[in-house]
């Protein structure tokens, strides 16, 4: 059996063009030989919808487009993933589902059954868990339709969290081939991890499987695609490119066995991180990008991935020096913008900051310079590039790190100015590793950048280190508190000091309100601040 896989980009929210992305698609791939056509999980709605899904007619919309996808297939049917209607009266009022499509056959309908409800999945919100499905025949075949979650075992889950195996119960009743339609986002290590476990799935129940997964940045979630097709023994016949649309078609009868090349976590990294920012302007309607270039390697880094994304003459930097900036900083920051080929406008702060220092001397008399002072400067540049995105309509790009959002060293309405935090979720450890890899076949970020001590120069003789503790060490422990979620006498126990553990533990927790208003970040790692993270600000628990 030849089966057609479209790994398309969609767009939430954009029903008629979603619908046009599929019908080309299955247009294609039947001209190249398909007998069947797959497509990615809520292919039609774009994932994941969110409370859209409420927006009066939404559902309704999508409904009829399927209809029209319906009139519009040929002899070859066309399994679409979609948002259907529970009319039984109990429960949540939408199924997420999937539905296979032929000429002048009546739908047949799959219901997910497995719903996540963790990390940045929330769809027991939405919909209402399906019931068992029956294997379907096409083209002679006997096949069985899954929605992502269905298909996962709980070895590769947080936990035993269903009672159901859906693959199994559909191998018992008689599927020869197993589909999945997929929205699995992007994290470090996930597509490895994805495709482990869909070869232990098809040596588990001795049956191909077929697995057509979304490709696409929408808000803050990366699709990798990575689309894969496992033979029943287990052994990979294709995996689809990952980071890109691609439609391919896989003949199960004369399988093909490719080996899958080794995997390049930062190569990976980077790409997800080009794709969900390059997804972001255009789905939201960007077509430029302003940012602050600090001479540091955040800033550098944000830029680089800027121009790789949107091209060097849609991103322009602005080098803000200040009182306490160094000449090396603002060199490099020059460097950088030449060896990007972008525009780095010089916009001095320090006669701003003199005279705004000077209208609060008054207020301020009798009382030490600290913090206040470091701050007003950061949110002068703030203000700087808020002007420079309201002149030129570009989007402002936030460029701190996932260490310093933890610990909230950053400033509200200064540095954390912004549309998009491209970084914020990598690690600073993982901002070094990562720029030396970008700087692996020639220099593009400047080595003094990477190399020197990182530094806010927001005070005379500053460095990170002189507030924070190194950042090795510093993101070891987040990365036990913040995404393993371990306890402070677990970690402790793993050999940290016990009040080192406290402190960082404790900046944690008091800057949960910085990042209620920070801007939305991309996420790569297994927990992100934001949707993935939800925490209360007025509560009074010490761990």
């Amino acid at each position: 059996m030849r089966i057609g896989l479209a790994q398309i980009n969609t767009t939430v929210g954009d029903l008629t063009g979603n619908a046009g992305l599929i019908l080309d698609a299955y247009h294609d791939l039947v001209v190249q030989g398909a007998e069947l056509v797959v497509t990615p999980e809520l292919a039609l709605t774009g994932y994941p919808p969110l409370d859209l899904i409420f927006a009066g007619e939404f559902v309704e919309r999508n409904l009829a487009l399927l209809a029209d996808l319906h009139d519009a297939v040929g002899e070859v049917p066309l399994v679409v993933g979609f948002i259907d209607r529970n009319e039984s009266g109990h429960g949540k009022p939408f199924y997420n589902a999937a539905a296979l499509l032929r000429k002048g056959a009546v739908p047949v309908i799959v219901h997910k059954r497995l719903l996540p409800s963790y990390d940045v999945f929330d769809e027991a919100r939405y919909f209402e868990p399906g019931s068992a499905s029956s294997p379907v025949e096409v083209a002679g075949k006997s096949i069985g339709i899954t929605v992502c979650e269905d298909l996962w075992t709980p070895e590769y889950l947080p936990g035993p969290l269903y009672r159901a195996d859906p693959p199994a119960e559909l191998a018992e009743a008689g599927a020869e081939i197993l589909i999945n339609l997929s929205a699995s986002p992007f994290q470090l290590g996930k597509p490895a991890l994805r495709l482990q476990m869909l070869r232990f799935q098809a040596e588990r129940l001795k049956k191909p499987i077929i697995y057509c997964n979304a490709v696409g940045g929408n808000d803050q979630l990366v699709f990798d695609g990575h689309s894969l097709v496992f033979t029943a023994t287990g052994d990979i016949c294709k995996e689809f490119k990952g980071f890109a649309e691609e439609l391919g078609v896989v003949d199960l009868e004369q399988p093909q066995h490719n080996a899958v090349p080794p995997r390049e976590k930062l190569g990976e990294l980077y790409q997800a991180l080009v794709l969900g920012l390059r997804d972001y302007f255009k789905k939201c309607g960007f077509k430029s990008a302003v940012l602050g270039l600090s001479g540091g390697v955040d800033s550098a880094l944000t830029a680089v991935l800027a121009v790789e994304a949107l091209g060097k003459e849609h991103v322009t930097g602005a080098a803000m020096p200040g009182p306490f900036s160094s000449e090396g900083s603002v060199l490099d920051a020059n460097i950088l913008a030449q060896n990007l080929g972008i525009q780095c406008l010089n916009l001095p702060i320090t006669q701003t900051y003199e005279i705004l220092k000077a209208g609060l001397k008054e207020a301020f008399s009798e009382r030490p310079e600290d913090a206040t002072e470091e701050n007003l400067q950061a949110r002068l540049r703030g203000i700087t590039l808020m002007a420079l995105s309201n002149k030129f309509g570009s989007l402002l790009l936030t460029t701190g790190n996932k260490s310093e959002l933890a610990v909230g060293y950053c400033t509200l309405y200064g540095d954390m100015c912004g549309g998009l935090a491209v970084i914020s979720d990598l690690p600073k450890t993982l901002v070094y590793d990562l720029s030396r890899w970008i700087n692996r076949n020639g220099e593009i970020i400047p080595a003094s950048t990477i190399e020197k001590p990182p530094s806010a120069e927001l005070r005379p003789d500053q460095t990170d280190q002189d507030t924070l503790p190194p950042y090795d060490l510093l993101d070891a422990v987040l990365a036990l508190y913040v995404e393993a979620n371990l306890p402070i006498h677990e970690i402790v126990a793993r050999g940290y000091e016990e009040s080192l553990v406290r402190r960082i533990t404790g900046l944690v927790d008091r800057n949960e309100y910085k990042r209620k208003q920070a801007a939305p970040g991309l996420k790569v790692t297994g927990r992100a601040f934001g949707m993935g993270r939800r925490l209360p600000l007025a509560q009074r628990y010490t761990p």
